[in-house]
């Protein structure tokens, strides 16, 4: 039985399974959507699976995303609020490839490939988004063989506010009858 999770620390949960799964994946990818499902409505089919139900929230890859969707376009925007859920999906995490420039650093003068980790719940204010830089070939190099399996991630809020609103809206979509 899982433990009992505050909503904020079940999508921080969810967000990190979904960051392992597309780091798996490996870099240059198109857009990856996964809808955030209670465990408990999908606990028949992970215990067939042999999987431990470990947190509040199964990931659920949505595989009819159109591949031509580019990262960070207003197309990808648009396809994000025009998809409607239904009450079982409590929420959503979107994995996109970005080129992310840290104004923060003033010595860093262009952008550099990253992935942006959006992430919602339909409880009201729970978000949070995450960036993991794409190391250079000099840090691949300087940090030894097995470089590419490290997760470096950054976080905060305000971060990507028109991807978390696109996501809450998509929630928010009411079912056509």
């Amino acid at each position: 039985m899982p433990q009992l999770l505050r909503p904020q620390q079940a999508l921080n949960k969810a967000m990190m399974e979904a960051v392992e799964f597309v780091h798996a994946e490996g870099w240059d990818a198109s857009p990856t959507l996964f809808a955030l499902v209670p465990t408990e409505l999908v606990a028949d089919q992970l215990a067939s699976l042999e999987e431990e139900a470990d947190s509040p929230l199964t990931l659920i890859v949505q595989e009819d995303m159109p591949e031509h969707i580019q990262p960070g376009s207003d197309e990808l925007g648009d396809y994000l609020t025009r998809l409607v859920w239904p009450a079982e999906i409590d929420g959503l995490v979107l994995a996109q490839e970005i080129m992310f420039k840290d104004t923060a650093d003033a010595s860093t003068e262009s952008a550099r490939p990253a992935r942006l980790f959006s992430g919602v719940l339909r409880e009201e204010g729970i978000e949070q988004t995450l960036l993991q830089l794409r190391p250079t070939e000099e840090e691949l190099a300087e940090a030894g063989p097995f470089a590419q399996d490290e997760i470096q991630l950054r976080g905060g809020p305000g971060v990507a506010p028109a991807v978390l609103g696109a996501l809450r809206y998509s929630l928010d979509n009411e079912e056509i009858e």
